[in-house]
């Protein structure tokens, strides 16, 4: 019967030791699976998976050096096979589809349960997705929507109002936006109501994010 078993090497990154040593604690208990390597950084990581070349990494979105997103590239630039299950506390829409178009084979947040993990990892373990169908294209909708809202964006501001915008973006309050469009504070905060009305957006952090994807549009233009 052991001839059937098949022992899958797994690499895992993450930059919090705690769930780093939780992971592996966890990976140890589980025969399916040998721990190849641990790493604290996507630098770590990547150098690992080129030398072991494993059957599955469970990488951390958020690393210094390089994100997951960042090092799922790499291994698809130099056609490295290791199937790439992300781990996450949480993910915006745009990650979401970014690790689903890059071939991702899993997605699962951090906030999971040690059992939920282990059925995630088993399942790409034997070749197929963990990817819930309504959970990829929920934030592809959202992503749809969010871009055709951008798109719309010079029709509904003036070039005063997307200047304010994407000053917001850059951190800057109402006085420094006003010092540098020389205008005045109270300018500034009418038009920031204006603004919020005519994109549907009900505070400060949702504008500079909205601001922030609009100038990302424009510069791929």
């Amino acid at each position: 019967m052991s001839k059937n078993i098949r022992t899958v090497s797994i690499v895992v990154a993450d930059d919090h030791p705690v769930v780093l040593g939780g992971l592996v604690a966890l990976l140890n208990q589980d025969k399916t699976f040998k721990l190849a390597d641990s790493c604290t950084n996507g630098v770590e990581a990547i150098d690992a998976i080129r030398t072991i070349r494993p059957d599955l990494a469970l990488l951390d979105v958020n690393m210094p050096g390089l994100n997951g997103l960042q090092v799922l590239r790499t291994l698809n630039a130099e056609n490295i096979s290791t199937r790439v299950c992300f781990l996450a506390a949480s993910l915006t829409d745009r990650e979401i589809v970014d690790a689903a178009a890059q071939g991702a084979f899993g997605i699962i947040l951090k906030e999971s349960a040690p059992d939920k993990l282990m059925t995630c990892l088993h399942t790409i373990a034997a070749g197929q997705k963990w990817l819930p169908a309504n959970f990829v294209e929920g934030a592809n909708e959202r992503l749809r929507e969010h871009h055709k809202q951008i798109a719309r964006v010079s029709d509904v501001l003036s070039r005063r109002e997307i200047e304010i915008m994407l000053k917001v973006a850059e951190g800057l309050s109402n006085k420094e936006v006003g010092r540098q469009l020389n205008i005045s504070d109270g300018t500034v905060k009418m038009r920031l109501h204006s603004i919020y009305q005519k994109i549907h957006v009900t505070n400060r952090t949702s504008l500079a994010n909205f601001a922030t994807v609009y100038r990302d549009r424009l510069a791929e233009n």
